[in-house]
Order: C-alpha cells, then sequence, then structure tokens
C-alpha cells in the first residue's frame, strides 16, 4: 500500500518589507505531512471486495478456533472432573457396602452371642436346680435311678421309669387293680417317702375311677386340728365335692367320680386306696 504524501509550502516575512519585494532570508521550510486513513480498505476502492470478506472471513476462523479450543479445554476438565467423582463415588460406595458388610455381620455376632447367652443362663439354672434337688437327699441317688449306664454321656432323665414330668415336677400314680396293692393314707405316704417324695398337693390328670365312686387317690391334706399339707402349710384354697355326704374323715381323697376341681373328699385315713406320689424332677423344665 503506497503511502500519500502532501507538501505544504510556509513563507515568513522579514520585518520592514513590503509583500511585493522578495526578502533575501526568506526561509522555506518544507515540512511532510503524513496523513494516514481510518479506513484503508473502505478509503481504497482499488481493493476487490472478495479480499475484503476474505480477510474478515479469516479472522471470524480465529475466533472460531480459539474459541472451539476453549470449549474443547472446558469439555475435557469436565470428563476428568466427573471421572474423578464418579471414581470417588464408586469407592466410597465400596467402602459404604464393606461397612454395611461388617456391621450385619457384627449383628449377626451379637445376636449367636445373646442366643448361646440365654442357653448358658438355662443351662446354669437347671444346674443350680438339679444340685439343689441332690442337696435335699441324704444319700445321693445311684445311676440306675437315674436311667443311666456308666457310659452315659448325658445327664440322668428328669424323672424315674414309670413317674410322669409336668412342670419341673415328678409324679407316681399307683395301679394296683386289688386291694392287696392298696394303702393307708400313712402307708401311702410312707412308700412315697421311700422314694424320695411325698403324697402330692394337688393334680387332676392320669387319675382313674376304679372299684367304686368311695375309693380315690392319697393325697398329701389331712386334718390335725387344722387341715394341713404335708409340708407344715395351711390350707388356703380348697376344692371340696358339694356333696359332702360320706365325706367325714380327716384324711383326703381325690375322687375321678367327681367333677373337677372340685373332687376332695374326706375319708377315714385307715381306708386303703391307691395314692399319688411328688417330688420335684432332677431336671427344671422351662
Amino acid at each position: 500500500m503506497e503511502e500519500e504524501l502532501n507538501y505544504v509550502t510556509v513563507t515568513f516575512k522579514t520585518k520592514g518589507n513590503s509583500a511585493h519585494e522578495k526578502p533575501n532570508d526568506m526561509e522555506a521550510i518544507y515540512d511532510e505531512v503524513k496523513t494516514w486513513e481510518k479506513n484503508v480498505l473502505d478509503a481504497d476502492p482499488a481493493i476487490p471486495e472478495k479480499e475484503k470478506k476474505a480477510q474478515r472471513y479469516t479472522l471470524l476462523h480465529l475466533v472460531a478456533v480459539a474459541l472451539g479450543i476453549l470449549c474443547f479445554i472446558l469439555m475435557s476438565t469436565f470428563i476428568a472432573v466427573r471421572i474423578h467423582f464418579n471414581t470417588v463415588m464408586s469407592e466410597q460406595h465400596r467402602e459404604g457396602n464393606n461397612l454395611m458388610a461388617q456391621i450385619l455381620q457384627l449383628r449377626t455376632e451379637m445376636t449367636d452371642f445373646e442366643r448361646r447367652g440365654e442357653e448358658l443362663t438355662r443351662e446354669r439354672d437347671q444346674l443350680n436346680w438339679t444340685l439343689g434337688v441332690i442337696m435335699e437327699y441324704q444319700d445321693l441317688p445311684k445311676m440306675t435311678d437315674c436311667d443311666c449306664v456308666v457310659s452315659c454321656p448325658t445327664v440322668c432323665k428328669p424323672c424315674l421309669d414309670g413317674w410322669v414330668l409336668f412342670h419341673s415336677n415328678c409324679y407316681l400314680f399307683t395301679s394296683g387293680e386289688y386291694s392287696y396293692y392298696w394303702k393307708t393314707w400313712q402307708d401311702s405316704r410312707s412308700d412315697c417317702q421311700h422314694m424320695r417324695a411325698d403324697l402330692v398337693e394337688f393334680i387332676n390328670n392320669h387319675t382313674q375311677y376304679y372299684d367304686d365312686e368311695n375309693h380315690g387317690y392319697w393325697i398329701g391334706l389331712r386334718k390335725t386340728g387344722t387341715w394341713t399339707w404335708v409340708d407344715g402349710r395351711n390350707l388356703t384354697v380348697t376344692f371340696w365335692k358339694p356333696q359332702q355326704d360320706g365325706c367325714k374323715g380327716t384324711c383326703v381323697l381325690n375322687q375321678q367320680k367327681a367333677d373337677p376341681p372340685a373332687n376332695w373328699c374326706g375319708k377315714s385315713c385307715s381306708m386303703k386306696n391307691r395314692w399319688i406320689c411328688e417330688t420335684r424332677a432332677l431336671i427344671k423344665q422351662d
């Protein structure tokens, strides 16, 4: 592009000379002034329009490329951050699952410990019960009394053979068919005591009607001034038959013919009947 040059002539007059005189000492000073167009492209019609547009497009392309690079950098940064975030979340999720698994395992172990603790508590109570029963004996029961043999790996049975277990107590219901096997109230109690038991205090199950309605099963209740149980306790709850005809004795029978639980009848202590023995089981039942 060529520059436009303008030449300006400046004339200075000396003092005392007229306009028509040509001064000798006049100095002509020529200054070169350069004037630039603000917009060369618009001022110079010689530049083609296509070239102008091409230059504008080149500038736009540079701006577009710069923006594209910036977008690429931003997108790459976003993807990297997202990948890092997902990785961190995955690790936390995995750690959370591991922690949850450990908590569940601990809960399971705690439940097992609690269950085992309850089992040990029951075993302790049973052993204390068994020890208390054994301490009541003057002599320890024989192994045959416990229905065990020398090689028996477990504890003895709660009750002897022929006895019925009910609520941690053992009951023997005598079943002699003939009067020869029946006993008076005192002989019945002595038989029970010989087997480390005593006459039952109260029971309705497993009794049978036999011979006639006057007979029954001796229980551990008699009148010695007042009605008293064999362990010395006074009578507080009664189950007498509604009709006391023939029930005038001082020893009590449990008569199955009567409607339970009102089936007590006082009979002569010398009368012979079946009887029921009661003792604590060797092993406590829950």
